[in-house]
């Protein structure tokens, strides 16, 4: 059962909670009817281990980092929210390996890895997550060969100049499974 906790009421360490443990970065695009109701969309997941979180403009926020080759950013540059579901360790590892390997463009990541999607407020995320962050995206820049000031991380890291996005986004709403 989940309970609603206060962003400074998560007690996971960041460093092993996003590193180690993963997280599945989720979203779907909206679509507006001609009565102004919106519908969910396309809804894709996708395993991370590169983002953070913290303070900023006066919001707790999350820090994420996409690829641009991930379909998962395609569907985050059309929406306004994403969900970051931390699952329990080790009994989803095979499904966080899945969701990291395969693209939603071609087929039902979802289905395939056994997982559950849930809705709050038209933003997806993960059933099976012992720890969910619904963001709303704040900002999102991508990143530039230029402003590497360590030029080693840039050559072993862009290689085929597939520079990452950076979004970030206010945690507007935290929620944690204590079973």
């Amino acid at each position: 059962m989940f309970k609603n906790i206060r962003p400074e009421a998560i007690a996971d360490n960041p460093f092993k909670m996003i590193s180690k443990d993963w997280m599945l970065v989720t979203a779907c695009t909206k679509n507006v009817d001609e009565e102004g109701n919106v519908r969910t969309g396309r809804v894709n997941t996708m395993t991370a281990s590169w983002g953070g979180t913290g303070f900023l403009w006066n919001k707790p926020v999350a820090t994420i980092y996409i690829r641009p080759s991930r379909y998962t950013k395609e569907i985050i540059d059309q929406t306004d929210t994403f969900s970051l579901s931390i699952l329990p360790e080790n009994k989803y590892k095979t499904a966080l390996d899945y969701c990291g390997s395969h693209s939603g463009r071609d087929g039902d990541k979802f289905k395939a890895a056994k997982l559950d999607v849930q809705y709050t407020n038209d933003t997806p995320w993960i059933k099976q997550a012992r720890l969910v962050l619904i963001c709303r995206k704040l900002y999102a820049q991508e990143f530039s060969p230029f402003s590497f000031t360590d030029e080693k991380i840039l050559n072993q890291n862009y290689k085929k100049d597939d520079f990452h996005t950076m979004y970030i986004g206010e945690i507007i709403k935290v929620m944690e499974d204590k079973r």
